[in-house]
């Protein structure tokens, strides 16, 4: 593959002696990887349900290296095929990308922004250490990025999330010193994609390090504004370039002394960021292919000083709980689960919950706040896809629970309808959450001996 010159001789002063190493890695294959979602499963459980051979990603306590070989494409054990991907108990993600979410100090209760989410690689794994406490804000102005976005965090079952596409600025006006923990993976010229992704060369091409460093900085001065004094920024590219990284941080740190570098959790093949105008810097973090089994990202990990102070809603949230219609009331009878430190509230003929701790406000766009529930169709109430998502087997009456090699679990997840045995059909009428091995997949309707299919077009299995 032939790169820029400009972009050779700046990993060559970069990386000194370790350059040919660098180069060489452009000849050895990239790594494919799977997150497991905590939020719905633990490692170990996750590891006794599955036969595939994972080996660890050695930085992250729930990353795993996927071979390509082994599961190639058609292939029934191929990751991205399999009925547990559509039960949501895993992220399929570049390993080096694992690492900004799992570098973050989050915790249960905290309120997190991802600021550039899209597509919602880290913004999953957020979700998943905020373990159902606390509110995610998953941001992207792209709104087509934004919809994809929301798909992943539903898919992954989680409900107390609000997802704008909006411009930062917007943001920062409403929500000013509000968030615990924020994630800024910023745009960039995705020099550590290279050799995954050849077309980012050329992208490079055309907008380098030069066109993206204003932005960059932008984008760091707005997350500061929504950051608590106390909380933590981490700010992440995908990229190598000093000007899009070290100079970034030190910009910004010299402009705002109230923030400080602190040391990203190590990792022995992590290589330390690199002084820019005497400032040190070697809390930063590289990761270089030539080092880990993994592309190319950069990481630093700041924190506001200051003692915290007692938060405050945004302007403009509403507290009243919406009276539910007679359907979906007798619909949510069949769910065991404690609703009450939230509230309901309902969109023209939809239907959300919003838990405790999430706070949408007025004036900024919002493609979910919550969990959508259902929607009304004239007097009847169909539940959503992200309802069935979110939910346990236990919590729900009617259940289904299919083996993940039951042929008609795949058939459920093409859209197809269903048979039921004898055994299975006793009792069942109306509304089944389907799940494969006690894992939730979508909704069906029982009628006699079949199962009328619920399963959320868009999601379909091709």
């Amino acid at each position: 593959m032939e790169l820029p010159i400009a972009f050779l001789e700046q990993m060559k002063e970069l990386l000194g002696e370790e350059y040919p190493e660098y180069l060489e890695s452009f000849s050895r294959p990239t790594c494919g990887g799977l997150r497991v979602n905590t939020g719905k499963i633990s490692v170990e459980k996750f590891l006794e349900l599955t036969r595939w051979d994972l080996q660890p990603v050695p930085w992250v306590s729930n990353g795993f290296y996927v071979s390509r070989e082994e599961h190639a494409e058609g292939d029934a054990a191929n990751p991205a095929k399999h009925p547990f991907y559509y039960a949501g108990l895993y992220y399929l993600q570049e390993p080096s990308a694992m690492t900004p979410a799992s570098r973050l100090p989050v915790k249960p209760k905290d309120r997190v922004l991802d600021l550039c989410a899209a597509p919602g690689g880290k913004a999953t794994e957020l979700a998943a250490r905020l373990q159902g406490e606390g509110m995610l804000l998953a941001n992207d102005i792209s709104a087509s990025r934004a919809r994809a976005l929301l798909k992943n965090l539903e898919l992954q079952g989680v409900e107390n999330m609000l997802i704008t596409g909006e411009e930062p600025e917007r943001l920062a006006a409403v929500y000013p010193e509000f968030f615990d923990a924020i994630l800024l993976d910023a745009p960039c010229s995705g020099e550590g994609m290279f050799r995954k992704e050849r077309s980012m060369v050329s992208a490079w091409s055309g907008k380098g390090p030069s066109w993206y460093a204003p932005v960059q900085s932008r984008l760091i001065r707005q997350a500061r504004q929504m950051l608590r004094p106390g909380g933590y920024l981490l700010y992440s590219t995908c990229t190598f370039s000093p000007e899009e990284n070290e100079q970034v941080i030190a910009g910004f740190l010299e402009e705002f002394p109230d923030m400080e570098l602190c040391p990203v959790e190590p990792y022995e093949g992590f290589a330390p960021g690199i002084s820019v105008g005497g400032r040190d810097l070697s809390a930063c973090v590289h990761i270089f292919p030539h080092r880990i089994e993994g592309e190319g990202h950069f990481l630093a990990l700041m924190r506001r000083r200051g003692a915290s102070v007692d938060r405050e809603e945004p302007s403009g949230r509403e507290h009243r709980s919406d009276a539910l219609p007679a359907a979906a009331e007798e619909f949510l009878s069949h769910i065991c689960r404690d609703w009450s430190g939230g509230r309901f509230f309902c969109r023209q003929d939809q239907i959300y919950y919003l838990p405790e701790g999430v706070e949408p406000a007025k004036g900024l766009r919002y493609l979910r706040t919550g969990l959508l529930v259902g929607t009304m169709k004239r007097s009847r109430f169909e539940p959503s896809q992200a309802l069935a998502m979110a939910l346990r087997p236990e919590e729900f009456d009617f259940v289904l629970n299919l083996s993940s090699e039951d042929e008609r679990t795949v058939r459920y997840l093409k859209g197809e309808t269903i048979s039921l045995g004898e055994r299975e059909a006793a009792g069942k009428k109306g509304w089944l959450l389907v799940c494969t091995d006690g894992f939730p997949l979508g909704f069906g309707k029982a009628a006699g001996p079949s199962v009328k299919n619920k399963y959320y077009a868009g999601w379909r299995m091709v």
